[in-house]
């Protein structure tokens, strides 16, 4: 039985509703010096608002707590739109973002874990963050932590590396049911998969669904959607990268 659900009409169709996208891209607005990698911002935008609004037990007040969901972000170019997330839910000052980029702005052109209130990790190469996402949720078991869920974002294209293919590969036949996997697919990968990507995760014995990454209602239902025994990927489509 397949746990797949696809997309029934163009990501982001007009009618598509998208609360509270206005005042985060109000909050890109004031980062300006990464204009290249303003797409792979706006393609995380409405899943990234989803999580934290709706579905990411983690506030400020609790970002050391062990109890806490862990999110990784593995797509660490372009994170104007993580970094107004985190400006809106209160983990960072909203006088933080109009430095981003500066040599003494702890907002960089990736995040780092060590300067930014909420940051799991640092990202660099792709290909890292769904590895150090199994190895959080292992820890998290080794640890009897069972309530934490670890959630990571990864881009369509990191599927290429290798590294993910092995932690996805290893993730399903261990039953890391606190492990999720958000893929942005913004038709980017030079390699893709048969069948499309939710497949591949499949195959690997995980739960998983193809959603429209601007609908928000498509997004939550998808997050939330039970999974017992069994990581759970959500592919959510976006528009194609130009």
């Amino acid at each position: 039985m397949t746990n797949t659900t696809h997309a029934t009409h163009t990501p982001g169709a007009p009618g598509t509703a998208r609360p509270g996208i206005d005042r985060l891209e109000r909050l890109m607005g004031l980062m300006t010096g990464d204009e290249k990698h303003s797409t792979a911002a706006t393609s995380t935008l409405d899943a990234l608002w989803v999580l934290y609004d709706r579905v990411l037990r983690v506030s400020p007040g609790t970002v050391e707590a062990p109890e806490r969901d862990r999110f990784l972000l593995s797509k660490g170019h372009g994170p104007m739109a993580y970094y107004a997330v985190l400006a809106e839910k209160g983990f960072v000052p909203e006088e933080w973002l109009s430095g981003f980029g500066g040599y003494t702005s702890p907002l960089g052109h990736h995040p780092d874990r060590t300067l930014v209130p909420g940051v799991e990790i640092g990202s660099g190469s792709l290909g890292h963050g769904l590895p150090l996402a199994v190895g959080t949720a292992l820890g998290l078991r080794a640890q009897g932590l069972t309530e934490p869920r670890v959630w990571v974002l990864i881009g369509d294209a990191e599927l290429d590396e290798g590294s993910n293919h092995e932690a996805l590969a290893y993730a399903g036949p261990a039953g890391l049911e606190q492990l999720h996997t958000l893929v942005i697919d913004n038709s980017s990968a030079s390699l893709g998969w048969p069948g499309g990507i939710a497949s591949r995760f499949e195959a690997a014995g995980w739960s998983a669904a193809t959603v429209d990454g601007r609908d928000h209602e498509a997004l939550h239902a998808a997050f939330t959607a039970p999974h017992p025994g069994r990581p759970r990927a959500v592919v959510a489509r976006v528009e194609p990268k130009r």
